[in-house]
């Protein structure tokens, strides 16, 4: 799922996700709800807090501070 598909499907700020998804600051619980509900998984498997459900594809991604 896209960033803005992403912000269509939650009303998060596009600006907000870009910010998660580098890595930078802290999501609001509300957020993270909306997340979850959107991308069909639970706040659990947002956080790593939970093993990833079958089919569902969870990785860590390099931050674009530390690419050279």
């Amino acid at each position: 799922m896209t960033l803005r598909a992403l912000n269509s499907a939650t009303g998060v700020a596009l600006s907000n996700l870009q910010k998660l998804e580098a890595g930078v600051g802290d999501p609001q619980l509300s957020t993270l709800k909306k997340l979850a509900k959107a991308l069909h998984v639970s706040v659990a498997d947002l956080i790593g807090e939970s093993k990833p459900r079958k089919g569902v594809k969870m990785h860590e991604r390099e931050s674009p501070r530390t690419k050279r």
